[in-house]
This record gives C-alpha cells, structure tokens and sequence, in this order.
C-alpha cells in the first residue's frame, strides 16, 4: 500500500511511495508527531536522477528490517532537494558544521523530535563494515539513535542544542577590499594549481566540467589576450568533446566522469549542465572559430529539444540508470555494434570500431561506451551515428524527471538567444520556450520555482528563479528588441530586491527557511553573480545608477572573498571586470542591428549591449556618452578597443 508521498507531485517523491518506510513530505504533519510522540526524525534528501538515492532505496528503504526500525522509533521525511533547494541548502550547512567537509546526496539527517540536527551523514549501508561511527550500518546506527532518543539521552541534546546555536550565528565578511584588475592574476594563479594538464580540466577524479570557470578563462583571453587561459579553455573542451562524459550518439552531456579524461561518466544528464556547456561551446566558437564547437553546442540544445522537452517546457534531468542499472542505454556489445556496420556494407570494420573505441573486452564493465581518441571525429560518423540510436531504440530510456524548473529552464533559454546570434532558429525556439515558461510559472504576479506540465505551481520562487529568469529576458531584449522583455526584466529584479536583498547581503529563501545565498559557483552558478549581471544590464539599458549602485554594493560586500579565492567565484570575477571595465551599447536601427547579429557576434570585446535607435549606422556608446559612428561592422573592434 502506498504511503503518504503518493499524493505528492514530485517525481522524487513518488519514487518512493512504495517503499515500507513510512514516510511524510516536509510539512508540519510530521513534526507535531515527532514532537507527540517523542520520536526522532529521520530526513532523507535527493533527487530523482541521482544514482546513490537508488542504491540507498534499493539496500536501505526497501529493506524491510530497516522499514520496521525506521518506522518504530522515527518519524522518516523525504525531501526532494531540486523542489525545495531552500531546505537543502540549510542542511548542507548543517553537514558540513557537523562533518568538517561538503556533502552530497542522497544527505540523510538525524533530528530530535523538537527537529533539531545532531548527526548527518550521506549514503549510508544497511550493515556495519566497522565498530566506529564512520563504519557503522544504517541498521546499527538507527537503533543506537532511536533508543538514545527514546532514554532522553543529556548528551545527544545537548550535542543538538550546540549545532542549533551554531547554526544561528550570522558570519559576516572581513573589511571590504578594493575592486580591481589585479584580482585576475590570483585567479590565473588558482586556477593553473588545478588544472589537470594531461585531459584538461580542473581535477583528477571525478572530474566535473566547471563550465563558470571556463567562460571567466575566455573572458580573460578576450581581454588581455592570454594565451595560457585559451590553452586551458581549449584543451579542456577538445578533450571533452571526444565522448564519454559527452554523449556522442544522442548529444547532451552527463553530469560528470568518475575517471580523469571524460572517458567514463556518470550517466545521469540535467538541463543546468547542458545549458552552461551550450553557451559554453557557442562562445567558444564565437571566440576561437573552431566548428567543432558550434557542432556540439547545437546537438545539446537539439538533445534537449529531441528528448526532454514537452509543449515548449524543458524537463530537468534523466536518470543514471536503466533497467536497474547505471548506463544500460548508453553502452554497446561489440558483437552488436559490429553486426549493425557489416548489415549496412561497411568495410574496414575493425577500423571504425578502434576508431569509435569499440573492443571486444569492452571500456565499462564489459561494454563499451562510444568515443573518439583523438578530437577529430570519424569521417562518416553522422552516418554510423544512426545506427547506434537504432541500437538504442531498443532498450528503456532512462527515467526522466519531468519537473519544470524556472531557473534552469530559464538557463537554457539563455543559451538559446545566445546560439540563435549563429542560426535563427534557436532564436525563434527560445522565445516560445520563454513565452510558455512565463505563462506556466509567473501567474497573478507570482513567480514560482517548479511545477509539473499542466499541474499548478505551489512552491514560490527563489532568488535563482528570479535571477536566471530575468537573465534570460535580457538576453530575450538584446537579440529581439522588444522591449516588454526589457520592462519584465525589471519588474523581476525590482521584486528579487525587495525580497532577498538588504545592505549588500543577498538571501537564497525567505520564508520558512531564509537561507544566504552565496557568491561561490557549485553546482552551477551563484545566483548572487546572475543577479550582479543583471544589475549591470539594467544599469546599462535603462540608464538608471541605482542597478549599478546595487551591484557595486554586492561586489564592495564580498570584495575580500573575491580577491582571496576568486577561483571559486569566477563568475563574480567576470561581473567585476565587466564593472572596472564598462559595457558598450551599440545603437542602430531595429533591421540594421538584426541583420548584422551574425558578424556582431564576433566582437572581441565580452561586454556588449545592443540598443535599437533612429541612428542608421553603427553608434558606439559607453554608459554616459557615445563615441563613434561607423556603418563597417568588422570597424567596431578597432573602435570598442581605441575607446579605452
């Protein structure tokens, strides 16, 4: 029989309805129970594509002795972390306080009945491998915990009331450091440390794309012609685009590669990731003109559009696993692959497959997972590419979590505009992505984080929400000129002010949870460095210093951070040296500016705006005073640089 998450929306959630766990959804249901009944509370923390939850729900809450355990001492929530990332991020704090280190997930959290934390771990398997805390079984420690509880344990409350307190104590930045260009060179500093010169990258394993990071190495190189940062930037791209961690058959990139050169991934594939890399590899091509780039920036938008998207809303991600097992889809037989090529008349068989490394003893546990040695793709790969989706067709499709998110959507759309400068049509796809993300999550004049399609929204928006979204109308504004994207921008931003922002200090929630919102780019970038970017458009596009005043207040906040570790924050970087350094409007007429996004989009400078105007030439303008006129696009790099 299904327990209490079978009414709820959330296709996490849902996964875990039949489970004999007893669980509740976060709400106040569950701890007036625990407070009642003076029980502990277990809280369980996931997502629906992560592959460790699965291993946990398969070994632990399926288990029907540790069912019973939970079930008698504790009063067990499920919490999906992509539909309330507010709770999350609280416990997160709470792991790291507790653990010294970062978490992740599945992030599972013991609670007083009076709900307040005293031991948090992540995966934790049903059976003990050692007698110390870090080696004890989900089994073992739930008892010893139930029974303390249960006894009134002095220390374990006392242990609790001691992370409450901590965990209540405001941090605050040391004296603010002045804001200036020398911060790129510690930047430059960090960021060789850690780059990993073999395959590229900025670890060893598991090794994650830090697509902020690259964008800030190609913002330096077009600034200050640094060829250390395109060497980092191009490498790194050319070494990922060979496959593994890049899906080669389907497009889209997993979310990371547990190996250190991209070979092999964990298969899991989220709408953030694929958004960053898009925009990624476009500005890449604009900048370095390579077309293997552009190639790949266009198959992950058209994965999305081909696979995760439903009446012009994005999905958020699939699943690692298929068929109870990670990358079942992904990964082919030897004997298949090569039955496929000889059926179509293919000669120099064993040829291709050493090309597209396709070995009989396999690259992943027996199969093998398409890639290229070299970043030169086969010469007739497009056409040995529809063969191996037929291959495909056969099997189950990774569970896709059809939540719609606003910011992620709203990333995406982003990268949209930003590959439609190159071809029209991602142009024409983002603004009905946009137009129907609008009407699906800002109802009444609310913003709301994530829904499900034809579903109502119940959970309101984050400051990342209204971040990213207005991020993306600025771009909607920028490559259409209309206007009423411009205006919405505002009204999201002015909204995102009055909720979140105080005295330089951005919040992530309000609310049941007011949790600060932080400068470092994570999982994916700070909402805090989105919403200076969008300060400083709004600043630049409406004329208006008080935008401006807002992020110079947000940067002079964090100054100190920035200038000490600023490889954590390349995005913040990148919004200070667009700040230093000043944006170039370039006015024209509507038709002028439209039928020259092509050749504009290859202006050097990374700050540029677009303004439509009577002016029939190209007028360049900085933010209190235009310089130059020139009807020659390929002048306006000359005249951008002569204005410095």
């Amino acid at each position: 029989m299904p327990n209490r998450l079978d009414k709820e929306d959330s296709p996490y959630l849902q996964q875990h309805k039949d489970n004999p766990v007893d669980w509740y959804p976060w709400g106040d249901e569950a701890f007036a129970k625990a407070k009642a009944e003076n029980k502990a509370i277990f809280i369980s923390i996931g997502y629906s594509s992560c592959h460790w939850c699965h291993v946990m729900e398969e070994s632990v809450f399926e288990n029907q002795e540790c069912a019973e355990i939970l079930n008698d001492g504790f009063v067990c929530i499920k919490v999906d972390r992509e539909e309330r990332p507010d709770i999350d991020k609280h416990y997160q704090e709470v792991y790291m306080l507790l653990n010294n280190r970062a978490g992740g997930w599945p992030t599972s959290i013991f609670c007083t009945p009076q709900n307040k934390p005293f031991f948090a771990g992540t995966y934790i398997p049903p059976e003990s491998s050692t007698g110390t805390i870090e080696g004890m079984g989900f089994k073992d420690l739930t008892k010893i915990i139930s029974q303390k509880v249960s006894e009134n344990d002095v220390s374990l409350y006392k242990n609790a009331d001691e992370v409450e307190s901590f965990l209540g104590k405001k941090t605050y930045p040391k004296e603010a450091t002045v804001l200036k260009e020398d911060f790129v060179k510690n930047f430059m500093l960090q960021v060789k440390n850690n780059y990993e010169t073999k395959d590229g990258g900025f670890s060893a394993s598991p090794k994650f794309p830090h697509a902020n990071t690259l964008t800030a190495l190609m913002v330096i190189d077009r600034l200050y012609d640094d060829k250390s940062a395109k060497a980092m930037v191009t490498h790194t791209l050319d070494s990922m685009k060979k496959g593994g961690m890049y899906d080669l058959v389907d497009g889209g990139f997993c979310r990371y590669s547990v190996d250190s050169n991209w070979k092999i991934p964990h298969f899991e594939k989220m709408l953030y990731d694929n958004a960053l890399l898009c925009e990624v590899y476009t500005n890449a091509y604009l900048t370095y003109k390579d077309k293997a780039y552009l190639e790949i920036a266009q198959e992950c938008a058209d994965f999305w559009f081909n696979y995760m998207s439903e009446d012009e809303l994005f999905y958020s991600a699939s699943d690692a696993d298929s068929e109870g097992e990670e990358g079942t889809y992904f990964v082919y037989e030897y004997d298949e692959v090569y039955k496929a090529l000889a059926e179509n008349g293919y000669e120099n068989i064993e040829n291709i497959l050493d090309n597209i490394s396709v070995t009989q003893d396999g690259n992943f546990e027996g199969k093998n997972i398409i890639r290229f040695e070299s970043s030169q793709r086969l010469e007739r790969f497009e056409d040995i590419k529809i063969l191996l989706k037929v291959l495909r067709k056969s099997r189950a499709y990774p569970f896709c979590d059809k939540k719609i998110q606003t910011s992620w959507s709203a990333m995406m759309i982003k990268s949209l505009f930003n590959l439609g400068q190159i071809n029209s049509k991602y142009t024409s796809r983002a603004i009905e992505n946009l137009d129907v993300l609008l009407k699906t999550l800002y109802i009444d004049n609310k913003l709301y984080h994530t829904t499900l399609i034809h579903k109502e929204p119940k959970i309101g928006a984050f400051l990342e929400d209204y971040a990213f979204l207005s991020q993306a109308l600025i771009s909607a504004y920028k490559f259409t000129q209309n206007e009423t994207y411009l205006i919405e921008a505002q009204r999201m931003t002015n909204s995102a002010l009055e909720e979140f922002y105080k005295n330089g200090v951005w919040n992530f929630s309000s609310g049941e949870f007011v949790t600060s919102a932080e400068i470092y780019d994570n999982t994916y970038t700070s909402a805090v460095s989105v919403i200076v970017d969008v300060l400083l458009s709004l600043g630049t596009l409406l004329e208006d210093e008080k935008y401006t005043h807002f992020a110079f207040k947000t940067m002079e906040y964090n100054s100190f951070e920035l200038a000490r570790k600023p490889v954590h924050s390349p995005s913040m970087l990148v919004q200070m040296l667009r700040y230093l350094k000043g944006d170039r409007i370039i006015k024209s007429e509507m038709n002028h500016l439209s039928a020259n996004f092509s050749s504009l989009s290859n202006i050097k400078y990374p700050f540029i705006q677009f303004k439509h105007s009577e002016q029939k030439d190209f007028m360049i303008c900085a933010d209190k005073s235009c310089f130059s006129i020139t009807n020659d696009v390929n002048k306006l790099d000359e005249l951008i640089a002569n204005s410095f």
